[in-house]
């Protein structure tokens, strides 16, 4: 599966090794402005930086758009978009290497990969993708004030250098209406959850109060009303039966350390032979901040794709 969505749909396509990352949004609306700056502001947020925890790769990130927008307006037709790779470089070293806890292994089980060139799409790279079209999902959500936000909750600590580490993002989802999703099979936090859990090295979801509610009385977590339907409290985290209620929706996510480190491991190769292996430093030391605008791309395009069911559905 290399697409998400049910009516604001991305395909997306490449990969760390390749000439260029791009993809195909479906299902955008006609008539929505298109603010090429923010696009390009939310791909530099997710970019390699300067700070001390990004990879030394270094990438532009520039998106152009092939179709789907005129006069920066979209059409309602596909919007087609690729963004080069600039800066792509091949390890000949370790190219045989099954990294731990890397795609090298799993990949080669599914897919017959015999050196690390073929685990391409398990890179981080894909996810300026995701970040693209939750930019545009983001431009959909403007008029209805809804905004996403996201923080680092918290980040985990080593005492070497060259070891990585993992941490816990925050996100919310404001002022959007309740109604949204389904009772079943298509609860609004499931998708939410298949969402995050879709973002490299995530490993744990959770809304609301989460694993804190199994601690609690129904006395203690029930989010009582008033007259007015406002709520005292937000446990559910804005969700309940599947379907928003109107609060804010309030999540985490965590994520686990960057399995490519600066540290000999004995692991390896792809024939079952034992190596040493050290990886280099074109790999980031924990996920945050650049995977903050990513968990925000993704909340986008759960929201909106449920907007549009809804509208779907009201006709």
């Amino acid at each position: 599966m290399n697409s998400f969505g049910r009516i604001f749909k991305l395909t997306d396509y490449g990969d760390t090794h390749g000439e260029a990352m791009g993809g195909i949004i479906e299902g955008c609306p006609a008539g929505v402005f298109i603010d090429i700056e923010f696009i390009q502001n939310e791909l530099t947020r997710r970019a390699p930086s300067f700070d001390s925890f990004s990879t030394q790769r270094k990438e532009t990130d520039l998106v152009h758009f092939t179709s789907g927008i005129t006069n920066h307006c979209t059409t309602g037709a596909p919007i087609a978009f690729f963004i080069p790779n600039v800066d792509v470089q091949t390890n000949t070293e370790t190219i045989n290497v099954i990294k731990p806890s890397h795609a090298s292994y799993t990949y080669h089980k599914k897919y017959g990969c015999e050196n690390n060139i073929g685990c391409g799409r398990a890179s981080a790279r894909q996810t300026v993708c995701r970040v693209v079209a939750g930019a545009i999902a983001k431009l959909i959500l403007k008029p209805y004030l809804i905004h996403i936000e996201t923080s680092v909750k918290t980040r985990g600590h080593s005492k070497k250098e060259e070891d990585t580490i993992g941490a816990i993002v925050a996100g919310s989802i404001k002022n959007l209406p309740a109604g949204l999703g389904e009772p079943v099979y298509d609860k609004f936090h499931a998708r939410l959850g298949y969402a995050m859990l879709s973002i490299n090295a995530a490993k744990g979801f959770e809304i609301g109060k989460g694993y804190a509610a199994a601690e609690m009385c129904g006395s203690q977590y029930n989010d009582i009303q008033n007259p007015d339907f406002s709520f005292q409290t937000n446990h559910d985290g804005g969700v309940q039966a599947g379907i928003t209620n109107g609060e804010e929706v309030y999540f985490t996510v965590a994520f686990k350390p960057i399995p490519t480190l600066q540290i000999e491991q004995k692991t390896i190769t792809f024939n079952g032979e034992f190596v040493h292996y050290t990886g280099n430093k074109r790999n980031d030391k924990c996920v945050v901040p650049r995977v903050l605008p990513v968990v925000e791309a993704m909340a986008a395009l759960v929201t909106v794709d449920f907007l549009l069911l809804n509208k779907a559905y009201k006709r």
